[in-house]
């Protein structure tokens, strides 16, 4: 990468100095987490279900916690990202299956910030979705202007824009004013969220909306930054600092997704309105219903936060994979003007001829798409950490190598479970 961070040797022992040489990289990758394709499930299942699927949500979480874990820990222990590991490991034929899908899954994730992003600036201003897209086209000059200055300024602006959702969303908590005991009661899991098919399916989606395959490359990629003494000593000290970065980063992303279920269940579903399962919906509803004219402006903010900080990560996932699984480098404006072409076009396709309804079903397409290739990145990472032979004394766990491919095969068969639904129901 452009920039490396000189990191800790193990003799400094460990320190809130150099934890914090380790802060960066887990904020770009909670940003995955907290994407505008997050929205319209959490909506649907706060709305129709009140706080319910709360513990969907929460146990979505320890996945990616877990998951972004082995992901770090490969970076650190191997000098490798996934994609690079894949590359090594299996055929030139299955590199190169596994190198399309991940480019699918990344322009499934594009085109859902770019829906989302636009969606924001027609609350914000008014602007047609049409000229709402074409406008997210040329944010690859923010890209590249941050790029060129280096990635600690990159990590700065995307953790600023985090920062600016949770905000947003602390606001809108104090509006909702939620019932802490209902909240509480959410995060316990219910046998009816298994027994009710409109549930599980609303559940199964937030699911395959939380953890983003393309996250765990681009994690495994950007630990590499901070420079690491080849020494197992170091690279253990280096890991454990990496994981509480990305574990605080996450709980952020965990404490958004988790709002937008909670203010549409404590604002929607309390007042009766359980049929609220778009975006456009919840924006012009939060104002009346709270009784407050800036929700709406706020809720509309953090979308546009949202959209704009995703397709960062996005822009530097799609370069990581392609020289991890094809040893090609392109240069950044490339690479981001052919991953935007591709969401730009069905997005502008959808907007012109169906409308706002019609962006709202693709933005929750493109979400069936990151469920597909899910199980594709999940079973060769947790594979990979759990060889000895690959990590080393870093190798998984017994313990942990029995909850990494429990947790592998259970996002595997829910996702499947919820292509299939949407392929023929």
């Amino acid at each position: 990468m452009e920039t490396t961070i000189q990191s800790a040797r193990s003799k400094s022992g460990y320190s809130w100095r150099n934890l914090a040489r380790f802060l960066g990289p887990g904020l770009l990758v909670a940003v995955g987490y907290m994407d505008p394709g997050n929205w319209a499930t959490d909506i649907q299942g706060g709305s129709e279900f009140g706080y319910s699927l709360l513990s969907v949500v929460f146990i979505s979480n320890i996945f990616a916690i877990v998951l972004q874990h082995l992901a770090l820990k490969l970076g650190i222990a191997t000098g490798k990202d996934l994609a690079q590991a894949c590359r090594d490991y299996y055929s030139r034929p299955v590199s190169f299956f596994l190198w399309v899908l991940c480019e699918i899954a990344i322009a499934a994730c594009d085109l859902a910030e770019v829906i989302g992003s636009a969606i924001a600036l027609k609350l914000l201003f008014g602007l047609p979705l049409v000229v709402g897209i074409l406008i997210t086209g040329f944010d690859v000059l923010l890209i590249l202007y941050f790029q060129n200055k280096g990635y600690r300024y990159l990590e700065i602006l995307i953790g600023t824009l985090v920062f600016t959702i949770f905000g947003c969303f602390s606001y809108e908590i104090l509006l909702a004013q939620p019932a802490v005991n209902d909240v509480l009661m959410g995060l316990i899991p219910h046998t009816k969220i298994a027994t009710n098919p409109k549930m599980l399916f609303i559940a199964i989606g937030i699911l395959g909306a939380t953890v983003m395959p393309h996250n765990l490359y681009l994690h495994s990629s950007i630990i590499k930054t901070r420079e690491i003494a080849p020494n197992d000593a170091a690279k253990s000290e280096a890991i454990t600092y990496a994981t509480i970065d990305s574990t605080a980063a996450l709980l952020l992303a965990f404490f958004v997704n988790a709002a937008i279920l909670i203010i549409a269940a404590s604002v929607f579903h309390k007042n009766g309105r359980t049929d609220i399962a778009d975006i456009f919906d919840a924006h012009a509803l939060l104002s009346p219903m709270l009784g407050v004219k800036a929700a709406s402006v706020v809720f509309a903010l953090a979308l546009l936060a949202s959209g704009q900080n995703s397709t960062l990560t996005g822009t530097m996932a799609g370069q990581i994979v392609m020289e991890g699984f094809l040893n090609i480098r392109l240069k950044p404006w490339i690479r981001r003007l052919i991953t935007r072409c591709v969401a730009i076009v069905p997005a502008l396709i959808v907007a012109i001829y169906y409308g706002e309804q019609a962006t709202g079903m693709l933005l929750v397409g493109s979400q069936v798409v990151l469920s597909l290739q899910l199980s594709f990145a999940v079973f060769p990472l947790v594979a990979f950490t759990s060889s000895t032979e690959k990590m080393g004394v870093f190798a998984n766990k017994k313990r942990l190598k029995i909850t990494t491919y429990a947790i592998a095969f259970f996002i595997g068969g829910l996702n499947l479970y919820l292509v299939w639904q949407a392929a023929f129901s």
